[in-house]
């Protein structure tokens, strides 16, 4: 123990000795900064080796070969690093030397938008982190793990609200889940809880409305007359009859024109066949759908077809025959510009 204590105090005085001789005399070769930002990637066993090649790629290769000198003339041992550590243009090679050896690990910004599936979500995130994407969708699909948030594997994704975030390179699976748990809980205040009550709709609820809406109309300004009109459903009691959800039961939103057959597919997520809302989102939602179903105007509307304009607008309306006469318009439309 004595000696161990006497290496690592050794260790410190010549390390401390090298910086104070590096500024006092300028060595070119240990205080040359960086030429440009650079975020190198450490998992645990690499080897100063393995770490210097990621300083190439990322920083610049003479830069790369002086903070590889340093490290191996300092007895450095990085296997036991793990994390992203963000070297800064004009750091030095001291200093780059310091951080990789014991400074603190950066976050990494991960932004995100237009998602319809974990597989999508697992795909996009294990790109950028260093979580595999078969190890983040197996713990979206453990069931355990969703009931901790109050969640089953089919609604998981009703929390994970597309966005810009930051989160450590390494971070895994549940931590992730934490993160994204805490945002959600300090969106519901009480004030838009009590909306959502006033609705007679659950956070969750809200969550699969604001999908299905977002599906429906490419029109940030009628999201919010788009909600209300399922919201009058649910109400009512109606089926929802949405299209979009007969295109996630296929898997398939490509599709331009429903047949009565696509309608009839055996699925919960078909809302032509099951009452009521389907057990999850059909895409991850927006805060700011989920903000235009709170604060929808109170309407009478229960039918909603696209215009004929293909305008991405949609004719409303209260009554069946209305609703008929709208959708035998923008059937004429697809039938002359031949969609099939």
């Amino acid at each position: 123990m004595k000696d161990k204590k006497k290496k690592i105090i050794i260790a410190a005085v010549c390390l401390a000795a090298l910086g104070v001789v590096a500024a006092l005399l300028g060595v070119p070769y240990f205080m040359s900064g960086a030429p440009c930002d650079g975020v190198i990637k450490i998992r645990k066993g690499a080897s100063v080796e393995s770490v210097c090649d990621s300083i190439r790629a990322e920083v610049d290769n003479d830069y790369a070969d002086r903070v590889e000198t340093l490290l191996k003339l300092t007895g450095s041992d990085l296997s036991k690093r793990q994390g992203a550590f963000k070297i800064k243009e004009g750091m030095s090679v001291y200093h780059a030397m310091r951080l990789l050896r014991n400074g603190d690990e950066c976050g990494v910004r991960f932004t995100f938008n237009n998602v319809r599936t974990k597989e999508e979500f697992a795909s996009r995130f294990s790109a950028k982190f260093m979580v595999e994407k078969d190890t983040l969708l197996a713990a979206l699909n453990d069931p355990k793990l969703c009931a901790k948030y109050g969640r089953t594997p089919d609604n998981i994704t009703g929390m994970l609200w597309p966005d810009t975030y930051e989160f450590f390179w390494d971070v895994t699976p549940e931590q992730l889940l934490d993160r994204f748990n805490d945002f959600y809980n300090k969106f519901w205040t009480e004030e838009r809880l009590a909306k959502a009550k006033a609705l007679g709709l659950t956070p969750q609820q809200l969550e699969v409305i604001a999908s299905i809406t977002e599906e429906e109309t490419i029109k940030s300004d009628e999201r919010g007359k788009v909600a209300r009109l399922y919201i009058n459903r649910v109400q009512q009691g109606m089926m929802l009859q949405a299209d979009p959800t007969v295109k996630f039961a296929l898997g398939d939103f490509s599709i331009r024109r429903l047949t009565h057959a696509m309608t009839e597919v055996d699925s919960p997520w078909n809302t032509y066949r099951v009452k009521g809302l389907p057990p999850g989102p059909i895409r991850l939602p927006e805060k700011k759908t989920i903000e235009a179903a709170l604060n929808s105007r109170a309407h009478d509307y229960i039918y909603m077809c696209a215009k004929e304009d293909f305008s991405g607008y949609h004719n409303f309306a209260v009554d069946y025959g209305t609703h008929m006469a709208n959708a035998r318009r923008y059937q004429a439309e697809l039938n002359r510009r031949n969609i099939k």
